[in-house]
């Protein structure tokens, strides 16, 4: 096999009180990309439909992960990339994860699976870090395995695949806006007071024990975000409106998609993820701010070969 082609899911990063260690794979938004090996050696950006993005593999996320993973293993060939960005990028919703680690993803099957997924995301995080700034794998995790992951560390890379509940939806709404990565970083406090982190890291395990049991009145009680959310929601327009319709509607809980624009909600049933959808839409309609609205299962398997 020379050539692959891969859906590469969107995903959600943080999930109220899980800051740079907790996300959840999406099932219907993400990017396509083909990855084809080729006699000469390098890594070659040949295709990019969708946004205007750089052809450089080193000033490219999926570029750069894929460097990373050529000079780690040093193949004697070399490989083609295209990509066919579906995700936004600055959309709150794992772009740059997709791009990074499509191509890593790719490159391994192509290589007769070398590296497990763990190692491949480590691989991916240095693409990661060329759009945010940082080493991070909130994003890049559920992208590669699929449900929800915990980042327990990123220097070893440890990373816990989480269960979850069969009947659990997300609804998005993505105001046509740009946050950037680094700057939403910026603003974050360096200082938090004690009785914030104890709120959180209280929230943080009654979250994941919720998702082990299937438990959606706990899930509902701990999907807030007492040290983030407070800086990073005045960036996003209308917010605080969003959050207050979407919990009447009946979602278990609010809260922004990675460092936005993107707000996202859990939900029990794809009933109550339609519902939802409509009180998003209803507040965003009225605003002059252009949107789109995704309603996904949570995807429990994660990129894979089309």
């Amino acid at each position: 096999m020379n050539e692959i082609k891969i859906f590469s899911p969107a995903t959600v990063a943080n999930v109220a009180c899980g800051f740079d260690v907790l996300g959840f794979c999406l099932d219907s938004v993400g990017d396509v990309m083909v990855i084809r090996k080729i006699d000469k050696r390098g890594i070659y950006i040949t295709k990019i439909e969708g946004f205007d993005l750089p052809y450089e593999a080193e000033l490219n996320v999926a570029g750069v992960s894929a460097l990373a993973m050529y000079d780690a293993l040093k193949p004697d060939c070399g490989f083609e990339i295209e990509i066919y960005k579906n995700i936004k990028p600055g959309s709150g919703i794992g772009s740059s994860a997709a791009s990074a680690v499509g191509s890593v993803f790719g490159m391994n099957e192509l290589l007769g699976r070398p590296y497990n997924k763990t190692q491949l995301t480590a691989f991916a995080i240095k693409g990661e870090a060329l759009a945010s700034k940082c080493e991070h794998a909130d994003n890049l995790a559920p992208a590669m395995f699929g449900g929800f992951t915990l980042v327990k560390s990123v220097n070893p890379l440890e990373i816990l695949e989480i269960p979850m509940p069969d009947d659990l939806y997300a609804t998005i709404i993505h105001p046509q806006i740009e946050i950037k990565t680094s700057e939403a970083r910026a603003i974050l406090p360096k200082d938090i007071p004690l009785s914030d982190a104890i709120t959180q890291w209280a929230n943080f395990g009654s979250l994941i024990h919720a998702l082990h049991t299937s438990n959606y009145e706990l899930m509902q009680k701990s999907l807030h975000d007492a040290i983030i959310e407070p800086y990073r929601s005045k960036l996003i327009p209308y917010y605080n409106d969003v959050k207050t319709v979407v919990l009447k509607a009946g979602a278990l809980g609010c809260g922004i998609s990675g460092s936005g624009p993107s707000i996202f909600t859990l939900n029990k049933g794809i009933e109550t993820a339609n519902n939802v959808k409509d009180a998003m839409k209803h507040v965003y309609s009225n605003t002059g701010i252009d949107f789109d609205i995704h309603v996904s299962k949570i995807n429990s398997g994660g990129i894979k070969i089309l």
